[in-house]
Parts: C-alpha cells; structure tokens; sequence
C-alpha cells in the first residue's frame, strides 16, 4: 500500500510538471487552459490507475467454472426401430367382369364409393336366363317322372319273374331303364343348377368390401361376357404397405444380431406404423408378412410388404407414407440425450467430466461414433452410441454451450443428478 501510494504521488507530480510546460508553450487565454488541463489530467491518471487494476485482476484467478449437469452412462436395453419411406396399394385389385352375355339394364352403385361384398354393382338382362331356368326345371320333372315309371315297371316284373311269366332280360331292361332314368334325373338336375347360375350371374356383385372405381361401360350396352372389364375395385381394408429396405441396413441388422446386439422380430415379424406427410400417425398397428429374397440391382434393396388395418378408409392406394418398423431390441447400448452430442466437423463428440494433474473436474470431448435415435420413458430423445464411451463415464449434458475449450475447469450443479438417476433406475 505504502509503494503504492508513493507511485500515486510521483506520477501525479510528473504529470502536473508536464502540463505546466505544454501550458506555457502552447496556452495564452485563460479559457483553453481551463478546459484542457483538467482533462487530460483526469485521463491520464484514469488509465495509470488502470495500469495499476490490471495485474489484481489476473492475480484473482481467471474464468470460474462452467456450471453443468451430468449422466453416468449404463448400458441398457432400448427399443429399435426403422423408419422408411413407403408407397400405398390397395390389399386387392379386383377387376369386375360379367360372367355371362347379355344387355346391362343397371349400374347399382355411385363411382368412388364404398361397397361391401356381396353389393350388386350392375344387372344385366335376366329375362333369357329365367325362361332358361324354368325350361330346365321341366326337363328335371320329366326325368323324375320317366324314373318313377321306370321303378314301377321293376317292382312290376319281379314277381313274374319268380312265377316264370316274363324272361329275365324283360326285367334287365326295366332294371336298365331305372339306372337310365337315375342318370337323366341327375343331368336334368345339373342343367337347372347351370341354369340357375347364370341367372345369378346377371346381377354383378362385389367380391370384397371396398371402393369402387368409374363405370366403364354404360347402361343398354351389350356385354359379351367376362372379356369386357366393367369397372375395378379396390380394397383398401386392409391395406398394403410396400418399401424397401437396403442391403447395407440388412447386413448391419445381421451383424449386430449374430453378436447378440439386437434381438430382431420372430420370423421378421415387424410391428408397422404408417407416418403421414404431417408427421401424425396412422392410429391402426399393421404387420410385415412378406420379404423378398432379392435385391434389387438398380435400387440395393430388397422389397418388403406390410398389412395394415384401415377400418376409416384414411389411407388410399398411390399415397406416399413413411413407415416406421418396431419390435427390435437393442441389447446393451448406450444412450445419450441428442443435446449432448455435439460435432466439430470431424466427427461427433461428447464431453466427459474427468479429473486432470491437479486433481481439478474439467471437460474433455471424447470422439464417438453414432447409431439410431431413440425414444423412451428414460430418454424421450436419445441417441445410441456404438462406440467411444463406456460404463460409469460421467457425460455432460446441460452446459456444454459454457465449456469454451477442452479441459475447461465444470463444476456439477446440484439440480444435475435427475438423468443420472434414472438411468441407474433402469439398469437394476
């Protein structure tokens, strides 16, 4: 304080001398001598005594440390899933044709409606079929008759044989004539059966619920029969779900599985979610029932199909979806929260709460590399990393905008363990 207060005297007589001389050689009015020297004088001693403030500050130690919040890392099972873009079919593709000739009297439906199964579409003429029908049924009760006498005649001759009175080939040939008889009431009755068909074929019906396409032939056309397409259906409940995925995916898939990282579906079984373009999701669950063997040498993927229940007919055939495949497990993984994860360019990384020489908590990045992202009760935006940190290390995850350069001296706050908790929770 003494050398201080020593240093503040003599530079304030130092200054007072050199104003006394710029005040003689450059001043002659009282006025400039007024405003000047007082000025300069005051900015002067203004930056001696920051001269003198400077070498206190560096002495009190520099930057605090960055107050953060850490998670221990515990490996842990996570839900995995895909999510893929898709395009939308319909479950059929129904091409309605008559199955007999004749003039269309009827269209029963509207264009694009629904329809169910069983639901007349057109009617055609049934006049000539029903006429068919009962000449037919008389054919068939001529043919009982004739068997009918053909039986009593047998009944008849039998007990003439047993007295000798007719030959035995007179009751051969009753008993012929009843087999004969037998056969003509079946053919009889398989004609009115035919008959009665096509007559049920002039009422064109749906096969499968769904919806129904433009007309494509007009009422009082004359249709010849099953080559003329008069409209087509499609259904759409349930729907079809085709997409591809890629070979490298499938391999990395396969790999992970033989290593006992992930657990995949039984029988490749995924649970399917339709994504629409506004990111809302379809709210009926579907299934994958088809994988194709082969991979497509133009795109590298092979196709996939899922079925999915679409009971408000939502989803219409030629939409673009995304669809998102669940029912995988990803064994022993570790999981930070995305804003954890930061990239210099190089590569990602992560900060971990470490000890340096002096014994000091400081950040350190440590390199890692990056799986899928993931959603659970524990980390509702997580992301696996496959390699780069290990059980117990101490990754921060709030204050990492604080950390200016590695080995930055952190300090915990007390409001960080929550992450950290729950992640232990979730290993035992």
């Amino acid at each position: 304080m003494a050398l201080s207060a020593l240093l503040g005297k003599a530079a304030i007589m130092f200054i007072t001398e050199k104003f006394r001389d710029i005040e003689m050689t450059f001043f002659t009015t009282s006025s400039a001598k007024k405003i000047f020297v007082p000025l300069a004088i005051t900015g002067m001693l203004a930056s001696l005594s920051g001269c003198e403030q400077a070498p206190e500050q560096a002495a009190a130690g520099g930057m605090p440390p960055a107050a953060v919040s850490t998670m221990a890392v515990v490996p842990r099972s996570v839900p995995f899933s895909l999510e893929l873009p898709a395009t939308l079919s319909g479950a059929k593709e129904v091409e309605i044709r008559a199955q007999v000739s004749g003039i269309l009297e009827a269209r029963n439906f509207s264009e694009g409606d629904k329809v169910t199964a069983g639901q007349s579409l057109f009617s055609l003429d049934a006049k000539p079929y029903a006429a068919e029908v009962a000449r037919s049924g008389a054919a068939l009760n001529a043919a009982l008759a004739r068997q009918k006498q053909a039986e009593r005649e047998v009944k008849r001759l039998k007990p003439l044989r047993a007295k000798n009175s007719v030959s035995q080939r007179e009751l051969d040939n009753a008993i012929s004539n009843v087999e004969v008889s037998a056969a003509d009431v079946k053919s009889a009755q398989a004609a009115l059966d035919q008959a009665e068909l096509r007559l049920e074929y002039t009422k064109v019906t749906s096969p499968v619920t769904g919806i129904v396409g433009r007309e494509l032939v007009s009422e009082g056309t004359y249709v010849s029969g099953p080559e003329l397409l008069l409209t087509q259906l499609t259904q759409i409940d349930p729907i079809r779900v085709r997409f591809g995925l890629s070979e490298r995916e499938q391999l990395q898939m396969r790999q992970d599985a033989s290593a006992g990282l992930l657990t995949l579906p039984e029988s490749g079984h995924w649970q399917t979610k339709v994504k629409l373009f506004d990111g809302s999701l379809h709210p009926e669950i579907g299934e994958v029932n088809f994988s194709d063997i082969r991979i497509n040498s133009q795109t590298g993927t092979s196709e996939l199909q899922a079925i999915v229940p679409n009971s408000d007919f939502s989803l219409r055939p030629g939409q673009f979806v995304r669809i998102v495949l669940e029912g995988a497990v990803r064994e022993n993984a570790v999981v930070v929260p995305q804003r954890a994860v930061l990239d210099n360019g190089t590569g990602k990384f992560v900060y971990v709460l470490t000890k340096n020489e002096q014994g000091m908590s400081v950040a350190m990045p440590a390199p890692i590399t990056v799986g899928e992202w993931v959603k659970d009760d524990i980390t509702p935006n997580g992301w696996v990393v496959r390699s780069g940190l290990k059980a117990g290390d101490q990754v921060i995850v709030d204050g990492v905008a604080r950390i200016f350069f590695p080995g930055m001296p952190v300090r915990i706050v007390d409001d960080a363990p929550a992450a950290n908790t729950a992640a232990a929770n979730a290993s035992k």
